[in-house]
């Protein structure tokens, strides 16, 4: 497989899945269209008042990319590298995602071109009610719901419950997932998307006779994904968190790092970071996210952002399985290249989908008023979970595929029955 000059453009990667999923399942031409692109995208200018007294313009999106299964999911991004692309990609990746583990949702993203690390509390709340404000009308329990993502959090997300409850005149709690508990959140929201994590990576190692406990494990990304896949893996399967690394750089240690120690250092004195880790555990090594990706482990866990996994470094990875934390860490021509060499792949869209099925659970405990205690959003996290990757690789067997395909033939095959259910192709 060539190296295509478009390869890494996340929304040309999320249509060249599809593609190539559409090509085997036989998709009307009609069908195939319409999956390829969003079914509606909102673009908007928000203009905040800054603590110094000036005015700045910041560029927001919003993408829904199929509503056919249900409302449409997505968190919301701020990040001064956000593209429409991207936020267009991402949209795509959930409806795939939600329609892996069979809840009723669609797919859909938000994104707002910031650097939230310069802006005070205060701005952030501005820039936050603003984007509801301008995008408000497109939101609703029954329509499009969004949740944190990248450099969001529940706070952020507090303030957006805040606004559109006032431009709504009245409280709809289920507008919004990833709230704190006490603004109708769910238990067990805060590391979901890492436990489905790691109980894919349990799943997989079931799958290559290995055993998940005493395993080496590389995680790149120390942020919310990262950082709990860390903590679970370590505390409840046992596994030896080797490597670890965030934007700053990473930590190796062959005997395994002291992942309490790490998370602490970051809460304290790394300023939410892993910077100047070595000075408090010098048993530590400094090394790169190169490294990281390259080192021979049984479990690597990329983290952090899109397209770190790529043609030209594919065949740097040793680890023997790669579980994707983030969205869109591989490119379509690393999957061929990881597959020819024996790397089983489990794909973002059944590996990290474990935060949009406890948004969910979110969703439906605020549609009535009622809440579940921890072990039962557990129990039911993991039953959902355990469900949709045995689908997924009965799809991979059954059609001879990579792992990622046979997530997309499955999700693909879902939306598609319901667009023609609908009568819109």
């Amino acid at each position: 497989m060539t190296v295509k000059t478009e390869e890494l453009n996340p929304f040309a990667i999320a249509q060249a899945q599809l593609d190539e999923a559409a090509a085997i399942l036989k998709l009307e031409p009609g069908v195939h269209a319409l999956l390829r692109e969003p079914i509606r995208e909102i673009h908007v200018l928000l203009p905040v008042k800054m603590d110094d007294g000036t005015t700045q313009v910041f560029k927001g999106f919003r993408v829904q990319h199929n509503d056919s299964r249900g409302p449409t999911k997505g968190g919301i991004r701020f990040h001064p590298d956000e593209t429409i692309d991207t936020v267009r990609a991402l949209a795509m990746w959930m409806t795939w995602k939600c329609a892996v583990v069979n809840i009723p949702l669609g797919g859909a993203k938000g994104g707002v071109v910031c650097n939230p690390k310069d802006m005070s509390p205060t701005e952030l709340e501005r820039l936050s009610r603003a984007y509801i404000r301008q995008v408000g009308p497109a939101l609703g329990l029954e329509k499009d719901v969004p949740a944190p993502d990248v450099f969001t959090d529940s706070q952020i997300m507090s303030w957006m419950l805040d606004e559109f409850s006032v431009l709504k005149g009245h409280n709809e709690f289920g507008v919004i997932t990833g709230k704190p508990i006490a603004l109708g959140g769910s238990a067990g929201r805060t590391d979901s998307t890492s436990r489905g994590v790691a109980i894919c990576a349990n799943l997989a190692a079931e799958r290559l006779g290995m055993e998940l406990k005493g395993a080496t494990v590389a995680i790149q990304g120390y942020g919310k994904v990262g950082r709990y896949a860390a903590e679970i893996l370590h505390n409840e399967y046992g596994c030896k968190v080797v490597a670890v690394s965030d934007v700053t750089g990473g930590w190796y240690n062959p005997d395994g790092l002291d992942i309490p120690n790490v998370s602490r250092y970051v809460d304290t004195e790394g300023g939410g970071l892993l910077e100047g880790y070595g000075k408090v555990d010098p048993d530590a090594k400094a090394i790169t996210n190169a490294e990281l990706l390259a080192m021979d482990v049984d479990v690597l866990v990329p983290a952090a952002l899109e397209g770190q996994i790529r043609g030209d470094n594919a065949h740097t990875i040793r680890a023997r399985m790669v579980v994707e934390g983030a969205n869109g860490p591989t490119t379509p021509e690393a999957d061929h290249i990881l597959q020819e060499r024996g790397i089983l792949v489990v794909p973002d869209i059944l590996a990290n989908a474990g935060g949009v099925t406890v948004s969910y659970f979110e969703m439906v405990q605020n549609s009535y008023g009622y809440y579940w205690d921890l072990d039962t959003v557990r129990e039911r996290l993991a039953r959902i979970m355990t469900e949709a990757f045995h689908a997924v690789f009965e799809m991979t067997d059954h059609f001879e595929v990579h792992p990622r395909l046979g997530a997309y033939l499955l999700a693909v095959n879902r939306v598609a029955e319901a667009v023609r259910l609908r009568g819109w192709a």
